[in-house]
């Protein structure tokens, strides 16, 4: 299936950046990922630095799936606030997973740390009412946050005026964000892991798999086999065929980009991720060099054909939004496109092997909008359970909550 439309930016920008080469012929690792996009990416990255022997495997060019149509705003906030988490499971699981959200936006600022052109930055997040009968919910998540150590401040109509421009009821500022060009670090890592001796091949489509309680077998289109001691199943949405019951829904999101932007028509949005309490959400970031994204108008189409179609139109209504928000902030679209992504009904990703497989066959679906950011976590769940030490959000990213 064809994971998006249009004219993605990081794949106009940055093109075929490195050719890695098919699957030759049988192979033997003790881990083999399925999924060359950032997530798949980041789990090899850890992997491999613990020791473990890999391989990924991709059926398409590394990174050319949704990881070229994220927009990659990197945020601590799940697309379900913390105080409806806490209603779901506790509130002690939901501010655990909120504060594993902040750390690991620092941990990802060390991955991303030997790459300047990565374009990793720091950057604030402000989170606006989009209608005043939101604001008594976003002064409760407000509390929330604050009980639990979150930076994070409360701000009126008057205070976003003056400091922002631009008119709502309330909103939340942290400082605990980022941004980054997904594509391009998802190749910087699997060179890197290229050069070291890990096997790293695309267009190697995995067909079939089998597991035994003493390895795991993946046939491909080439009929080539690799044997594994595990297999990480990170393909995105596309992960799901390998389930007999469905854990997530498909959604198709839009976005556009803009030509750089002098500095000062992008004002605060140069170092601050804006975004509402609407769902499905607005939201605005710019690239290091001034460039504009926006992003949002999700829809529940995963068709490619009927996908493509509304790019163009989502695109307009995208800049008509903005510029309801910002009267004065005129934007021409440079590339728009769309992306199918998935989500859970909780907002929470499944990381981990399932019952339908045994112990040997592991899901990496890091579903939602804090994708990237949970594949970070993702890596550090999946090394513990592969080296059988405990991992506290194991109760709460695995299959196990489905229970």
């Amino acid at each position: 299936m064809d994971l998006k439309s249009g004219y993605p930016y990081w794949a106009v920008k940055n093109g075929l950046m490195h050719a890695f080469p098919a699957l030759p012929s049988d192979h033997r690792c003790d881990v083999a990922i399925i999924g060359g996009g950032i997530t798949g990416a980041l789990i090899a990255n850890r992997l491999a630095a613990e020791g473990f022997e890999v391989a990924v495997l991709e059926q398409r060019d590394i990174g050319w799936g949704s990881t070229a149509a994220s927009t990659a705003l990197l945020q601590y906030e799940i697309d379900t606030p913390l105080v409806e988490l806490a209603r779901r499971y506790g509130e002690a699981d939901a501010a655990l997973a909120y504060r594993a959200c902040a750390d690991a936006i620092d941990h990802l600022r060390e991955i991303a740390a030997p790459w300047r052109d990565v374009e990793f930055a720091r950057a604030d997040s402000l989170y606006y009412a989009s209608r005043r009968r939101d604001v008594t919910a976003l002064k409760d998540e407000y509390e929330a946050r604050r009980r639990h150590g979150l930076d994070v401040t409360f701000l009126d109509t008057q205070r976003i005026r003056d400091d922002y421009g631009f008119d709502a009821p309330a909103a939340l500022l942290s400082t605990q964000a980022a941004r980054v060009d997904p594509y391009r670090l998802t190749h910087r890592l699997l060179s890197r892991l290229q050069r070291q001796g890990a096997g790293i091949f695309d267009r190697t489509c995995v067909v079939e798999l089998k597991a035994t309680s003493r390895g795991v077998a993946l046939q491909t289109t080439s009929g080539a086999c690799v044997r594994a001691a595990h297999v990480v199943l990170a393909a995105g949405y596309a992960s799901q065929r390998w389930l007999h019951r469905r854990v997530a829904r498909n959604r198709s999101s839009y976005a556009l980009i803009t030509d750089p932007l002098p500095a000062d028509r992008l004002g605060f949005l140069q170092d601050t991720l804006l975004w509402e309490t609407a769902r499905p959400y607005l939201y605005a970031r710019s690239t290091s060099d001034g460039r504009l994204l926006l992003g949002g108008e999700d829809d529940a189409i995963d068709v490619p054909v009927r996908r493509d179609a509304r790019v163009q139109k989502k695109a307009r209504t995208l800049v008509k939004r903005l510029q309801r928000l910002f009267p004065g902030l005129a934007v021409t679209p440079a590339f728009s496109w769309a992306g199918t992504f998935a989500e859970t009904a909780d907002g929470l990703p499944f990381f981990g092997a399932h019952p339908q497989w045994g112990p040997r066959v592991h899901f990496a679906m890091a579903y939602g909008g804090n994708g990237i950011t949970y594949s970070v976590l993702g890596a550090d769940l999946l090394s513990a359970r592969l080296q059988r030490r405990r991992h506290a959000l194991w109760p709460l990213f695995s299959f196990e909550r489905l229970r």
